[in-house]
């Protein structure tokens, strides 16, 4: 692998406050010809000699030379690094007196760098990196390991560093500025299938569960990507983290900050540590005593653990609280509960509770508990959540964003449970996930942000994303950041030479998840677990909605795997891990449920055809099997046991059920079906209209039913009509079927401008006519108007006709977000709603002109409006536009949910919410569509006017249908 310096840490520090010398930036030669450097470390604690030895330790994966670690001054001699706090007596004996250090060393974990010559007689130059804490002290030592080239993902994405004989730095005096969060960390869950069976029989038998060895490479990669947070894993099976010997040590030695999930206040598991048996019920109305004694025990046990307390009260298993009938009820006894909890911080822990660190997570039922009424100490961080598919529920509103103790998230990259798990590979699009906590942060909730990775192994992208937008929020309000720190970060791992491609490949992939998850493919949902069904990707309609889909993910493939075979030896483990498993596994997925459709619904129609698509689902179906095994063996079989192709077994992981009825003996040989239609027993067929503002083809398929050999042949077919193939051989061994594609000409076309043609197929001494219409009537159309075609017209909101804001109000466009790739989101995000009424005076509007052909043939038109389906932003706002189409009165569209309802469960599945909206005046000629702004956060994607309400509409997007 060519030497390669990253240009990750550099974007990083270049966006950070950066005080430079007033001469020429110090080289410091940690290995040169005539220099080799030594480490020099302060002793007050743990971290400081961790941070020493691991630096050496990259330094030697990079050189070959492994420096001297000292906690001796007095020793040190030549070039010289110097590790510790700034205001150690270490650091201070190194630093300019007369330098005013007092606003940096105020600082949230922030750290400098400055380079001294000759500070003592035996020392030639010092490298001074020093943390105003101890995790200051650890981004700023881990920022030079990624700077010479040691990615945090070394150790759990296996990414090679790269070999140098020599190493510089060139440096001037730095000071970082500090996180834009103030903590920041991953929550372990749902680790049955991967890090569990992993750490227990392969990395850590001797413990058989997740403990201190595992937790020591969690935590060191949670610092390596400047994080300080852990909610442990938790799930049944997992000893609890207090209960494993050394886990806490390892915690506090590692300065990792330690706090619990929802569903485990106190920094108590229930799982796991709440015995019914012995303690009775989980139920603070009845058993208060053993329910209080029981936290009591935890509060004593972690008082002097670096924590951040989640107080409250669920059930054990991620449920309802007990003991209450109504939300009054339980907001009654909530508050009960936490003035409780509170007494023992001030018992055991200091007497005034405000000082000790605690949160409070507004998840599922418990913001109904809040909404009732509910007084959450103002000092407690309100962690609101997302409704477990990426859309956060709520967000502090004005008066709770002046809260001292702030505001927080808790947001999934990962998940288990209804409709659907997604525990499978990193599905979670980049674009929503800056586009929500991007929310999060301009509402002020900067205090926490935790991301539930699920095994932490599937979601390395999502996960590193989270933690450089909560170290650096700002940079990502502008939505386009995503793509390059994207393309950076893969740049970073796999060269400049592969980064940008490879960033390209990612994004696709996580384009085509956002339309349907992988582990969505089966249409199936959980709790109550369902059969699988059919897909509703259409292989008749929209130039077969299913192939396409199918062409997308094959494209990705043949990219991933082409890029595979170029790549050195010592990158294909890390490539394996980040960019070939998980595209590979999603294509195979959905390749192994739309043949599966195609084997179905084909044999319903007496194809010969079907039973290879039927062999194409198993063996995709087969090969999600082999590549997982791979992943088992990779790096010599260091990850045995972390991936597992079916989490919680669930009908969507296994071989899809295929009927192919048998036919009976008198059937035709033949069949030809034109794109559109479902019935191939006619005469005469008509293929979809064509519009010369479409350069799309249509196909028709021609297939055997029975076993034979059969010619066929185009007959009569216009010079200006195109068709990739003319004539063939059916044969039932070779060639069972064909598609023909059809196109026309334009220029050719052009020069007759026939509205029509008919041309016909011979096969098997039959004939069967296709006619062939041509829409003419968007000739005259101004250019960039929204036109039909083929009954329907296409609207992507980034493509308005005309914008009008209104200060400071107003749409903006969001970069990669939606499925037309760019959504249109009202702003700003911390304003009230606009009054509904006068909306066209006084909301912004975005107007779209269409133009329709004849009215007379519009079967009662209606629009369907399309917006990511986010929720409302505060408890002051809905999720509602203005429509007015025409001159008819506006009408208000709400895209909010209500709870878990089925409406809820199609929208996150899906990622699109969906609205219809009746009209009245459709008229020929020139029709607006104006959409007004009410709620902030609101974005919308694409529009479809449905101009005959008995034709399908498909599932994914349509081209748009503009006059060029």
């Amino acid at each position: 692998m060519k030497n390669t310096i990253l240009p990750f840490l550099f974007l990083l520090l270049f966006l950070q406050k950066n005080v430079a010398q007033n001469k020429a930036a110090l080289q410091f030669e940690v290995v040169a010809k005539d220099q080799k450097a030594s480490i020099l470390y302060d002793n007050a604690i743990a971290l400081d000699s961790i941070l020493a030895y691991s630096l050496a330790e990259d330094i030697f994966k990079v050189t070959g030379f492994k420096p001297l670690v000292t906690k001796n001054k007095a020793t040190a001699s030549g070039n010289v690094i110097v590790i510790g706090q700034s205001q150690s007596e270490l650091v201070q004996s190194f630093l300019d007196k007369k330098t005013d250090w007092k606003s940096f060393e105020k600082q949230w974990e922030s750290y400098l760098f400055k380079v001294i010559d000759q500070p003592t007689t035996n020392i030639k130059k010092a490298f001074i990196i020093a943390g105003t804490d101890p995790r200051g002290t650890a981004y700023g030592v881990y920022a030079i390991s990624e700077r010479i080239g040691v990615s945090p993902w070394y150790w759990w994405a296996d990414v090679p560093v790269a070999q140098q004989k020599e190493l510089v730095l060139s440096q001037n005096l730095f000071q970082s500025k500090a996180p834009s969060v103030k903590f920041r960390g991953i929550f372990l869950n749902d680790e049955d299938w991967g890090l569990r069976p992993w750490a227990s029989k392969t990395f850590e038998p001797e413990v058989g569960n997740i403990g201190p060895k595992t937790y020591s490479k969690i935590f060191e990669l949670l610092l390596r990507l400047k994080a300080n947070t852990i909610w442990p894993a938790m799930h049944e099976g997992t000893t609890a983290f207090f209960n494993v010997p050394g886990n806490a040590k390892i915690a506090e030695a590692y300065q990792i900050v330690f706090g619990s999930s929802h569903a485990e206040p106190m920094l108590r598991n229930n799982v796991d540590e709440w015995k019914e048996k012995t303690m009775g019920q989980f139920n603070y109305v009845s058993n208060k005593e053993n329910v209080l004694k029981y936290w009591e025990d935890r509060v004593k046990e972690s008082k002097n653990v670096d924590t951040i307390y989640t107080i409250g009260m669920r059930g054990v298993h991620d449920s309802k609280m007990e003991g209450v009938k109504t939300n009054k009820e339980g907001a009654e006894l909530l508050t009960h509960i936490i003035e409780d909890q509170r007494k023992l911080f001030e018992t055991y822990i200091n007497r005034d509770a405000t000082k000790v660190p605690q949160a409070f997570t507004v998840y599922k039922e418990v913001l109904e508990l809040y909404d009732e009424g509910l007084q959450v100490p103002d000092d407690v961080t309100l962690v609101w959540t997302d409704d477990n598919y990426g859309y956060i529920r709520r967000l502090s509103n004005e008066q709770e964003q002046k809260r001292s103790g702030g505001g927080g998230i808790y947001y999934h990259a990962s998940y288990w449970g209804r409709p659907h798990d997604y525990l499978w590979v990193d599905s979670v699009h980049p674009a929503l996930l800056r586009e929500e906590m991007m929310k999060a942060y301009q509402s002020n909730c900067k205090e926490i942000w935790i991301l539930n990775v699920g095994d932490l192994k599937a979601i390395e992208y999502s996960t590193q994303l989270f933690m450089d937008m909560a170290y650096d929020a700002p940079t990502f309000e502008d939505a386009s950041n995503v793509k390059k720190q994207m393309s950076t970060f893969y740049s970073s791992i796999f060269g400049k030479t592969y980064g940008k491609s490879i960033a390209d490949m990612k994004w696709e992939y996580f384009d085509l998840a956002f339309e349907r998850k992988p582990e969505f493919m089966g249409w199936s949902q959980t709790e109550p677990t369902t059969k699988t069904k059919q897909t509703a990707y259409n292989p008749f309609f929209f130039g077969d909605e299913n192939q396409k889909r199918i062409n997308k993910y094959q494209n990705l493939e043949n990219q991933v795997s082409s890029l595979k075979d170029k790549l050195p030896k010592d990158l294909q483990d890390a490539y394996f891990q980040l960019i070939y498993y998980p595209a590979k596994a999603a294509s195979l997925m959905n390749k192994k449920f739309l043949y599966a459709d195609k084997a179905s619904i084909y044999g319903k129609q007496g194809r010969l055809n079907a039973k290879d698509y039927a062999l194409k689902s198993e063996n995709a179906f087969n090969e999600i099997k082999t590549i997982t095994q791979e992943y088992n063996q990779i790096a010599n079989g260091k990850w045995n046991g972390i991936m597992d192709m079916s989490p919680r077994k669930l009908p969507v992981f296994d071989m899809p059920k295929i009927e192919i009825p048998l036919q009976a003996d008198n059937i035709d040989s033949v069949g030809i079906l034109v794109e559109n239609e479902i019935d191939s027993s006619f005469n005469e067929s008509k293929l979809p209209t064509y519009s010369q503002d479409s350069n799309t083809s249509h196909f028709i398929d021609i297939f055997l039913k029975k076993e034979s050999v059969i010619s066929w042949k185009l007959q009569n077919l216009p010079d200006w009509i195109i068709a990739n193939k003319t004539s063939g051989i059916l044969n039932a061994k070779e060639s069972n079927n064909e598609r023909i594609q059809i196109s026309v000409d334009w220029n050719k076309w052009s020069k007759k401008q026939p509205k029509n043609a008919q041309f016909s197929i011979n096969y098997d001494n039959k004939t069967k006519s296709i006619n062939l219409n041509i829409d003419t009537n968007s000739i005259s159309l101004p250019k960039k108007s929204f036109i039909a075609i083929e009954d329907k017209v296409v609207i992507y909101a980034q493509n308005f006709t005309s914008l009008k804001n209104q200060e400071p109000y107003q749409w903006k466009k969001i970069d990669g977000l939606g499925y037309s790739k760019a959504a249109m989101q009202a702003y700003p995000l911390t304003s009230e709603p606009l009054q509904t009424s006068n909306l066209d005076k006084n909301a912004p509007c975005l107007e779209y002109q269409i133009y329709l052909n004849n009215s007379d043939s519009f079967l009662n038109p209606e629009l369907i409006l399309n917006a990511i389906p986010t929720l409302p932003i505060t408890n002051k706002h809905g999720v509602r536009v203005g429509v007015q189409w025409n001159e008819e009165p506006i009408q208000i569209v709400d895209f909010a949910t209500i709870g878990r309802s089925e409406e809820w469960k199609q929208n996150v599945l899906s990622n699109k919410a969906s609205k219809k909206v009746a009209l009245k005046s459709t008229i020929k000629g020139k029709n607006t569509l104006k959409i007004y702004m009410i709620d902030e956060g609101v974005a919308l994607d694409y529009f479809y006017l449905n101009l005959n309400k008995n034709t399908p509409l498909p599932y994914s997007l349509l081209p748009e249908t503009v006059k060029e």
